[in-house]
């Protein structure tokens, strides 16, 4: 997410594993063989969200669990450029974790691999969670995968730049956004009205942006595929607009990506406005050389803004005798002092209505706040090697 969604989003695609078992190894280890057998230890194969905060989160919550329940909770944690690969062949090898921090589970929930939320995740969480969240994490109609955190999109500004341009407030709409961003290129000095990142780094994150705020989307309510829908081609020809008619981007936003590309040209002064999320507001409160704000995307034609956002999960895999203590750490995990308390370290969002009025008090974070309830989540990932759809990664745009 923050720090590393983009390499998961980009990641490798992954593979549909059929597996006949998923018991023993250095998973959960039991006194019984059979599922009645009582738990000494559980596994966590985690995911590095950054090296100051993920394993020293993590190593702390095992010592607390340990102590609350008795049961030792073993820690792996992967860098997420590896965490595809490392946990397939961990499964493909009948070793899964009892429980894994990734960004699928839809295949692994298709095989019966893993639990669902009435067998282990506490009725007042599974209440408690942003309706969101619940639509992503749900295979069949149940839930399985249990969302960690999540990353949302806004739109950032230059105050100085707008400032200078004449501009009072951020846009709202497209046609404020394109006058805006045609102000702010007349400055002239090397500064452009909107850093566009259409490259192979983030394009879908790009696109679903306008597409979302024209009415658009990857699918529509049924699962079908519209990407050539009506909505998504006018948030192309727009964005192509403002590229090549329009001439408020920096040069061939084809080939331009997110974070070597558009980030630098608005943490340097040199545009006026882009899409970024959390770590982007990192990078400028460190340096302190731009004054910004941050707003909802503006909309084609003034309704309520979207944004596009990301979460990962934290499933948990069938094992002989391991389903209490499965339970125990979700019932531990999602108490508010332990979830909340990683997600603030971390840099991300709540995945919870609790956590809402818990983060809804820093005033850097109210534009995330006030659109996460209406997020839409990045479509699901599929394990290495299996056969795609029409991809979300690793795609650029030719304008």
């Amino acid at each position: 997410m923050a720090r590393k969604m983009t390499a998961r989003l980009a990641g490798v695609g992954a593979t549909v594993l059929a597996l006949s078992a998923c018991g023993g190894g250095s998973g959960s280890k039991t006194t019984s063989t059979s599922g009645g057998g009582t738990v000494k230890s559980i596994k966590l194969v985690a995911a590095e969200y950054s090296k100051d905060h993920t394993a020293a989160f993590w190593n702390q919550f095992a010592d607390t669990y340990k102590q609350k329940y008795g049961i030792t909770l073993e820690v792996q944690v992967i860098n997420w450029n590896d965490m595809a690969q490392q946990s397939s062949t961990m499964i493909q090898n009948g070793n899964p974790p009892d429980i894994l921090n990734i960004n699928y589970y839809s295949s692994y929930a298709k095989d019966n691999l893993v639990y669902s939320a009435d067998e282990v995740l506490p009725a007042s969480v599974q209440s408690d969670l942003l309706d969101a969240f619940k639509t992503s994490g749900t295979f069949n109609g149940k839930l399985y995968g249990f969302p960690d955190l999540s990353s949302a999109r806004a739109l950032f500004y230059n105050k100085t730049l707008c400032s200078r341009a004449g501009i009072t407030s951020p846009p709202t709409t497209w046609d404020e956004f394109e006058a805006d961003a045609k102000k702010i290129q007349a400055l002239g000095g090397g500064v452009v009205g909107y850093a566009e990142p259409l490259g192979p780094e983030e394009a879908q994150a790009e696109f679903s942006m306008w597409a979302f705020n024209n009415g658009g989307n990857w699918k529509d309510p049924s699962g079908k595929w519209t990407i050539n829908s009506d909505k998504n081609v006018q948030a192309l020809q727009f964005l192509k607009k403002l590229a090549v008619d329009d001439k408020v981007t920096q040069n061939n936003p084809g080939k331009t990506n997110r974070t070597d590309g558009a980030f630098p040209l608005f943490t340097s002064g040199k545009a006026g406005m882009v899409i970024g999320f959390g770590p982007l507001s990192s990078q400028l409160d460190k340096a302190k050389n731009v004054d910004y704000g941050i707003a909802p995307m503006p909309t084609k034609d003034g309704a309520r803004p979207r944004t596009y956002g990301v979460t990962d999960y934290l499933e948990a895999f069938r094992k002989s005798g391991n389903q209490q203590a499965v339970k125990d750490f979700y019932e531990l995990y999602y108490q508010p002092d332990q979830l909340n308390t990683w997600i603030k370290a971390e840099g991300f969002l709540p995945v919870t209505k609790s956590g809402l009025d818990v983060f809804k008090s820093q005033a850097n974070l109210k534009v995330y706040i006030d659109t996460l309830p209406n997020i839409i989540l990045t479509r699901t990932r599929i394990p290495p090697g299996t056969r795609r759809s029409p991809p979300y990664s690793r795609t650029s745009v030719r304008l």
